[in-house]
């Protein structure tokens, strides 16, 4: 069916829900009491229930549905396709006040105002995602299909009451996200991850791959959460704020590591702001979520091969490039692959100081992860040799975990010591020790394990105000009691 004939047979199923139709003729038997004003008053047609409730919000989700086919087909002839966003905005008002400005539409003045603010959104933003991106609260928006819509908020999963119409639907929603920031998805390529102007992080999928319909993924990053702010939510102790403070200074080598969603980015800007500010600094990330206010940063970020498989930039090139920018640290959104092994070399060749994150489930279990990752350099290396360079190049590894009650805790730090054999050994500095539950929330202490971590030493030697008794089972650590907001 052309385009013409589309638009016909839709503006067809529109006049069908117009005012003053015919009204139907009762059938015997059926006609309302004198006495009922419903009596009095003609049918009014589709818009028009004959139950107590008003159909209205059906109808109105038609309307925009037939409306919404009519833009496209109006942007589709005006070949506004490719035009910029104040271009298209003004095409779509245009088209939304001569349609809605109809008398045969039967829509109150309230209505008409939502369908033209949905219409605009249809066509140039998220569509019945807006009101989730414009929730701060909300972290992450996933996507099963177009009646599963679901969010997180204060780490907590929920459903929303939002809908797509039909798999259609959200995939020109999803293509439309993904045409503002410059990539593609159909058939040939039928997942994309992207950042997007706000600094989410947006992955989808359409079939063939994801085998009921288009998936969306959105994770929000609005302002990062600065260290106090962290403090206030109680993500760790004085003591451990203390104790991290003057290892970054120190310039120590710092792994934060942890599992989806732990905050493993933020807490990393978050220790960052202990960088001094005369220090040139550069970052490297997937996608660019870092915010630093240093003044001295270069931000650098991976990209993906284009529909041709060319144009790829990885981690480990810009790793590599890096090293020629005479940085004095280098921070790396994460390691998951071969440039484990280039950034071990930095640390251990004049860059200390620098911090990155991995995913792991303990302090133990990242260290054997960045050794895995280096194996996927496709270096032939012992396992001894490539261990020697994992315990000379990290000094500090602390490990994030989200518990069931949502809030975002610093489980674990822990300090890197020396090869036992062909054992890497760690000791202990501090822990949350969990004593139980309070209703929903969690309860324990964040508590120093009484070791005095070797790094102290160079912390003193450097200047910084750091004393022993820190790490005493009497210090700062646990002092406070903590739950769950």
């Amino acid at each position: 069916m052309s385009t013409d004939d589309r638009s016909a047979e839709i503006r067809k199923r529109l006049s069908k829900a117009r005012l003053g139709g015919p009204s139907p003729s009762p059938r015997p038997g059926t006609e309302p009491p004198a006495s009922d004003p419903s009596a009095r008053r003609p049918a009014t047609g589709a818009f028009e229930s004959r139950s107590p409730r008003p159909s209205r919000p059906t109808n109105s989700d038609q309307i925009r549905g037939e409306l919404h086919t009519l833009l496209i087909d109006h942007i589709e002839k005006k070949g506004l396709t490719e035009a910029d966003e104040d271009e298209l905005a003004r095409a779509v008002t245009e088209f939304t006040d001569a349609a809605l400005t109809r008398p045969d539409l039967a829509l109150n003045e309230d209505e008409r105002r939502r369908l033209s603010r949905d219409l605009l959104q249809e066509a140039l933003g998220t569509g019945p995602l807006a009101p989730l991106m414009a929730d701060p609260a909300v972290t992450d928006i996933l996507v099963n299909g177009p009646d599963a819509v679901f969010v997180e908020r204060f780490g907590r999963l929920e459903k929303t009451r939002l809908r797509f119409r039909n798999d259609a639907h959200l995939l020109r929603i999803i293509q439309r996200i993904v045409a503002q920031v410059g990539r593609r998805i159909d058939e040939a390529s039928p997942m994309v991850d992207a950042r997007l102007p706000d600094g989410s992080r947006l992955n989808a999928t359409i079939p063939p791959i994801s085998i009921d319909g288009p998936t969306l993924s959105i994770r929000r990053f609005g302002r990062r959460l600065r260290r106090a702010e962290l403090m206030n939510a109680r993500m760790m102790s004085e003591g451990m704020e203390l104790f991290l403070d003057a290892a970054v200074k120190a310039r120590r080598n710092v792994l934060i590591a942890g599992g989806t969603g732990t905050g493993k980015s933020t807490f990393l800007s978050a220790l960052a702001e202990s960088i001094p500010n005369n220090e040139r600094i550069v970052t490297i990330e997937d996608a660019a979520e870092l915010s630093l206010q240093q003044e001295h940063v270069v931000r650098m970020e991976t990209r993906p091969p284009n529909v041709e498989g060319r144009g790829e930039i990885t981690t480990r090139q810009l790793v590599i490039n890096s090293l020629r920018m005479r940085p004095d640290r280098i921070i790396i959104g994460e390691v998951r692959g071969g440039e484990a092994l280039d950034m071990l070399q930095a640390m251990n060749t004049g860059h200390d100081g620098s911090m990155t994150t991995i995913h792991a489930n303990s302090p133990r279990d990242a260290l054997s992860r960045v050794e895995t990752a280096v194996l996927l350099a496709g270096v032939d290396l012992p396992s001894r040799a490539i261990r020697e360079q994992i315990v000379s190049a990290l000094q500090i590894i602390v490990h994030l975990r989200r518990y069931e009650d949502g809030v975002r805790r610093v489980e674990s730090i822990a300090e890197v010591l020396d090869l036992e054999g062909e054992t890497p050994q760690i000791q202990e500095i501090f822990r949350f020790e969990r004593s139980g539950r309070a209703g929903r929330r969690v309860e324990g202490q964040f508590q120093a394990q009484g070791v005095v971590p070797r790094c102290l030493r160079e912390i003193k030697a450097r200047g910084i105000p750091l004393t022993a008794k820190l790490f005493q089972g009497g210090g700062p650590a646990p002092s406070r009691r903590i739950g769950g907001a």
